[in-house]
């Protein structure tokens, strides 16, 4: 009797680890799902805004049409501006790796100043062809409402009067 109680209280035990990790499990890839869904997030535009298909369709009123064409350029645009990202974070990652080196090698930071410069420029592509696309599809109000989602990918609300930008960038102001 007292062995057929010690296996039932280990079943119960091993029934309820293994219910403890299900759960964290859940819970682990339903947070990991939301961080992947806001990955793509502008600032200002009445907080942070995931780029996704429930924005572009309740705040921005895409019809069934519009998302269907959405949902293909998000597939190209989504994944490749991720994977640019990420190898520019990993570049920035190298570069301060060599930055605390107690002798820094100045050509190996200009060659990864350069890769960084390089990817910064495909990101930059990549998102004014996902901007263009969808523009395309957007009738004039929509356009307006596309146009200050991605302001903040173009244009710095942060610069103060230290960088200049009091007035606009130099090459905008007029001449004294």
């Amino acid at each position: 009797m007292l062995r057929k109680t010690q296996i039932l209280t280990w079943l119960v035990v091993l029934l309820l680890v293994l219910n403890a990790v299900t759960i964290g499990t859940i819970i682990y890839h339903q947070r990991q799902e939301k961080k992947a869904a806001s990955e793509l997030s502008i600032g200002t535009y009445g907080g942070t805004n995931p780029l996704n298909g429930r924005f572009f369709r309740q705040e921005m009123g895409f019809n069934t049409q519009q998302m269907d064409v959405f949902r293909e350029l998000n597939q190209a645009f989504r994944p490749a501006s991720m994977e640019i990202t990420f190898r520019i974070d990993s570049l920035k990652e190298v570069m301060y790796d060599q930055l605390t080196q107690p002798i820094s090698d100045s050509l190996q930071l200009q060659q990864l100043s350069d890769e960084i410069g390089v990817l910064h420029s495909q990101l930059k592509k990549e998102t004014v062809l996902f901007y263009i696309r969808l523009k395309e599809i957007c009738d004039p109000q929509q356009q307006q409402q596309l146009a200050e989602v991605f302001k903040p990918l173009f244009i710095s609300e942060n610069l103060t009067d230290h960088g200049n930008y009091r007035n606009g960038p130099a090459w905008k102001r007029k001449s004294p």
